[in-house]
């Protein structure tokens, strides 16, 4: 090879010139050939006596490392590759792949080290200096791995280096089951008001007051991603991708119970409720009247012994406050932003309200409600009742509530007021009965699936007051039984005389009538009446065990009565339904919706600035 870098073939003695360039015994032209070829020559011209016309260069010293030690082409090659190799593990783009290009050296060491001489310069082989520099790489080879020093490169990379397994040192931590990543966590970042659908640690699978999508069984026994679990509980913005031959199929069956895509079907049903069932909320409050509300409705609509909020809330009260309208506010108010109210009905001053989850809302069919009355003179709309009744998916609901006629003796009268209300309850009306073969056209209370009756029924204790009382005293412990002896209600549900087909979850709270206004005392004028459960929440079903009670007692902290309101919390089984039903199609009292908002936010406002003034008030300032 010259100066310049060109070719240089150099020809045996006795070999004409320009039979390297076209006949079989060509000289290979790669530089190992060349400085064999110049070797023979200056033996043979030194022999003759002439002096060779053209030599090449020596080779260059082997590279060496910082350590001082010489590199063999192998060895360079190998650098080569694991530097690439490394450098894709560090690599965040992910554009290399380190384990392809150890594979590959492992696959393929032999024909790396016959493509080398080809590629690499000619000092890799052949050179004494190559050589001895090789028997000491070789060397430092055979030494225990603990005694190695590995060469580096320039940049600091370990020039010599293979990957090897990580052995941990010690036991591996669990994994826990609520992880999440950055990634993700801001993928499915959710509203701060949705924070209440988390899933509790000590969470019970047969206790929960609650359950819909948010009882994914992704939750069960294997880690699951908090934030996509808690996206998908919240708003079910995770929708399944449809393919255009899904929307080209044709079946008979479409709309129907059996049929796939029916927005009333089982599969919309099964992805909200996967249990099938929902939660429903009942209250029953004798107001008495009182124009000035409670302050906060929050003990009586979100105890704080419930898990979960419910999916209904259904509001029925007797004597109500002079404004509807302000009573409805204050409950759209407390429920907040994650409710809106389906339906308000009234009969005088019984008023019925039913809120529902805004995100349930199109499933729920239009609303019917009627009245009746059970005073001699109509217009006198004190005593009667109001029933609402709606189609949710496959389940026909009717909510009742009722005030009947007081006064300790008149039992038989308020079995009039019963059989009156479940003859002339005109409904429905133009909802399709979900079953009418078991429906009688002389009980209201049979053409619907789940029927809930509340309400002040004015059914007292038929036992003196101190009776009564020592008893309370001895049933401390939560078991009235003793009382419920003496209950008319109790004793006339045995008979078959009234409410027949209802059931009454066991009573474990005091009687909630009569108490003096603003605080536990019962009567204490000159009338004395004996304290009783006049306040009661029942339940019916076409099918059995179709409703769980949860819950069921007074609300003991609202005392601007002389009545305690009563809630009772359950959970009904639904049913796939058609799409042949009118549906609500999402409407509901927006002016309402807002105003509530509205005193939600100026509430919160109004707290905060008093906690503000609170604090700067009581900063003590000391000037020494």
């Amino acid at each position: 090879m010259t100066e310049n870098g060109e070719d240089c073939t150099l020809n045996r003695p006795g070999e004409a010139p320009g039979k390297g360039d076209h006949g079989e015994s060509q000289t290979p032209k790669t530089p190992l050939a060349g400085v064999r070829s110049a070797k023979k020559n200056s033996d043979a011209g030194h022999a003759d006596g002439e002096i060779p016309v053209y030599l090449p260069h020596p080779p260059s010293l082997p590279r060496r490392s910082p350590f001082g030690k010489s590199v063999s082409a192998e060895e360079t090659a190998r650098t080569w590759r694991l530097r690439s190799s490394q450098e894709s593990l560090s690599d965040r783009a992910e554009t290399g792949s380190s384990t392809d290009s150890l594979r590959e050296d492992r696959a393929s060491p032999r024909s790396e080290r016959d493509s080398g001489a080809a590629r690499l310069p000619a000092f890799t082989v052949g050179s004494p200096v190559f050589q001895d520099r090789k028997s000491r790489l070789s060397e430092l080879r055979r030494r225990p791995r603990s005694q190695q020093s590995v060469p580096e490169d320039g940049r600091g990379r370990s020039a010599g280096a293979r990957l090897s397994p990580v052995q941990p040192t010690g036991p591996l931590p669990a994994l826990d089951k609520d992880f999440a990543s950055a990634t993700l966590r801001a993928a499915n970042r959710i509203d701060r008001d949705c924070l209440d659908y988390g899933v509790p640690a000590g969470e019970k699978g047969g206790e929960r007051l609650h359950r819909n999508l948010s009882d994914s069984r992704l939750l069960e026994n294997m880690g699951s991603d908090s934030a996509s679990v808690n996206s998908m509980r919240s708003v079910y913005s995770v929708l399944s991708p449809i393919r255009p031959q899904d929307v080209r199929n044709r079946s008979f069956l479409e709309g129907s119970v059996l049929g796939s895509g029916a927005l009333l079907g089982a599969e919309e049903l099964d992805r909200h409720f996967p249990d099938r069932r929902v939660g429903v909320y009942v209250v029953t409050w004798n107001m008495q009247g009182e124009k000035f509300l409670p302050a906060n409705l929050d003990d009586l609509l979100l105890p704080t012994d419930s898990e979960f909020a419910q999916d209904f809330y259904v509001v029925g009260v007797q004597e109500g406050c002079p404004d509807r309208r302000e009573w409805e506010t204050c409950l759209q108010e407390t429920l907040g932003p994650h409710y809106v109210m389906l339906y308000a009905a009234s009969h005088g001053v019984l008023y019925l309200t039913v809120f529902i989850r805004r995100d349930l809302m199109w499933f729920c069919s239009e609303v019917e409600h009627a009245t009746v009355t059970t005073r001699i003179i109509s217009q006198i709309k004190t005593k009667g009742a109001v029933g609402v009744t709606f189609t949710f998916f496959g389940t026909s609901f009717l909510f009742i509530t009722s005030h009947f006629t007081s006064g300790d003796s008149k039992v038989y009268e308020r079995v009039l007021d019963y059989n009156k209300i479940i003859e002339a309850l005109a409904l429905p009306k133009s909802l399709p009965d979900t079953n009418p073969y078991r429906s009688s056209p002389s009980d209201v209370t049979t053409r619907f699936d789940q029927v809930f009756w509340f309400g002040d029924f004015n059914f007292r204790l038929s036992k003196p007051r101190a009776d009564v009382e020592a008893i309370m005293k001895r049933a401390a412990g939560g078991d009235m039984s003793p009382l419920l002896e003496h209950d008319q209600l109790s004793e006339q549900m045995k008979d078959g005389s009234i409410f027949k087909g209802f059931q009454e979850a066991p009573v474990r709270f005091l009687p909630t009538y009569k108490f003096d206004i603003g605080c536990d005392d019962y009567d204490t004028t000159s009338k004395q009446r004996t304290p009783s459960y006049t306040d009661r929440v029942l339940f019916r079903s076409r099918q059995a065990n179709d409703i769980r009670v949860l819950k069921y007692d007074s609300c003991s902290s609202i005392k601007s009565s002389d009545h305690r309101p009563v809630v009772a919390v359950f959970q009904v089984k639904l049913r796939p339904g058609r799409d042949n039903i009118p549906l609500c199609g999402g409407l509901f009292d927006r002016s309402l919706y807002l105003e509530g908002i509205k005193r939600r936010m100026t509430a919160r406002e109004m707290k905060r600035r008093e906690a503000i003034s609170s604090q700067s008030s009581s900063t003590i300032c000391a000037i020494s």
